[in-house]
């Protein structure tokens, strides 16, 4: 690619796709509907590859339902250059998150086809199976799929297995999705930021330092029911004292100790739930997440103590049961500096951050190099109707991709033709 024109995606062409897309599963109010397997999932998904196929791409479909666009690079036996994200939605989502990833990859392989220009490297966009509720896709091409079938039945029971079928997956097969980095050289993904850090910042690229770890607690506070009335304070054992005490050193956590994890209590269940009873049982959900997995530890083992001292303290029987534990996935350093590089030379702005949410990237940077750019999201909302990221931003981080891959291409070493 070395002495050819800088190529620059056709962003009228990038935010038109984005909003033909959503006309896939469009609600009344804004919105868009595009849960995994559904009827509106199932459109999206022909409509992507047709323009795929467009692109001059070639698309199979794996056995965890992954739809994969190739588009050949001059090197036979390469490992791929691949992106892609999701394109099914929450119940009531926006246009821009996944799709975004996946539209602009799509916007590259438009870009090279009309021009006639190959990478070195093939060059992979990849549709990712139920991102939202599972992350079934990226689990299985990671080979991370350790949970039987009934893990990823549907909320109303539907099991698995028709659900791949409907899709052109194979739950038989699932194990065959995977894949490994002697064939996958590295994994970029556009996104959009999903926070507000990009816009309060005035900036408009984000280099991801890597996606944070996550751990689930559910947490059980047992104490004594009895009338609020006739039980003295001095006697009582009070569930619900002991898990506002809880939710206050989750918080404490989180903003006193140095480091940038954040940790919530977002789920509340208090019994009997009776104004003139003393609370005897109290249920309650805890969130923890940082970069770092070590300093993951470091907090839990604070946590800990804390729920030592406050059932001590008021007389109740506090359990901590571990119910999610998704361990963190770093970007790797060269294509955090590719991406940096790129956008300097963009005149771009950016700034260096962690994901704090989830990605099909985390999934896939188990196996190979892994890199995000991030653009800005409107008021920080995603997962909305109201989820915005403007036309000029959507072509901005599709032009540090497009430029990263080209770089990329040029980093990764290309086999040596057999000896003849």
């Amino acid at each position: 690619m070395a002495g050819l024109p800088k190529l620059a995606v056709n962003g009228d062409r990038l935010n038109r796709s984005i909003y033909q897309l959503a006309e896939i599963g469009k609600l009344p109010n804004g919105g868009i509907s595009r849960v995994a397997f559904t009827t509106e999932d199932l459109l999206a998904r022909q409509l992507v590859q047709s323009w795929m196929v467009e692109a001059g791409m070639t698309v199979v479909i794996d056995a965890a339902g992954n739809i994969i666009g190739r588009y050949a690079g001059t090197c036979e036996g390469a490992p791929a250059l691949a992106t892609g994200s999701h394109i099914d939605t929450v119940p009531v989502g926006g246009r821009y998150d996944g799709c975004l990833g996946v539209l602009a990859g799509i916007e590259i392989a438009r870009v090279l086809n009309e021009h006639n220009l190959r990478l070195n490297h093939p060059f992979e966009v990849i549709v990712f199976t139920d991102e939202e509720r599972s992350v079934l896709g990226s689990k299985a091409m990671s080979g991370q799929i350790k949970e039987g079938p009934e893990y990823y039945a549907r909320l109303d029971g539907t099991p698995i297995q028709p659900c791949l079928e409907k899709i052109g997956g194979n739950w038989s097969k699932i194990h065959s999705a995977t894949r490994y980095h002697s064939e996958m050289a590295a994994f970029v993904e556009l996104h959009v930021e999903q926070g507000g850090v990009l816009e309060q910042m005035a900036v408009p690229i984000g280099v991801v330092d890597g996606i944070v770890g996550q751990y689930r607690f559910a947490v059980t506070v047992v104490g004594r029911m009895n009338h609020a009335g006739t039980t003295p304070m001095h006697l009582r054992k009070d569930a619900l004292v002991a898990a506002a005490q809880i939710v206050l050193a989750v918080n404490q956590i989180a903003v006193a100790i140095p480091g940038e994890q954040v940790a919530t209590v977002g789920y509340l269940n208090v019994s009997p739930n009776a104004t003139n009873t003393v609370p005897g049982r109290v249920d309650l959900r805890i969130d923890l997440r940082d970069l770092s997995q070590e300093h993951l530890e470091y907090l839990i083992s604070l946590l800990k103590k804390e729920l030592d001292a406050i059932a001590t303290a008021t007389r109740t029987e506090i359990t901590l049961k571990e119910t999610l534990h998704i361990l963190p996935t770093l970007a790797a350093p060269h294509i955090k500096q590719v991406i940096q590089q790129v956008c300097e030379r963009q005149g771009l702005g950016y700034t260096h951050l962690p994901s704090r949410a989830g990605h099909d990237a985390q999934e896939i940077g188990r196996f190979t190099d892994m890199g995000m750019i991030f653009v800005p999201s409107h008021n920080g909302i995603s997962h909305s109707e109201d989820e915005y990221t403007s036309p000029q931003e959507c072509t901005q981080g599709a032009n540090v991709l497009l430029q990263t891959f080209v770089e990329l291409d040029q980093f990764y070493p290309i086999p040596l033709p057999p000896p003849v």
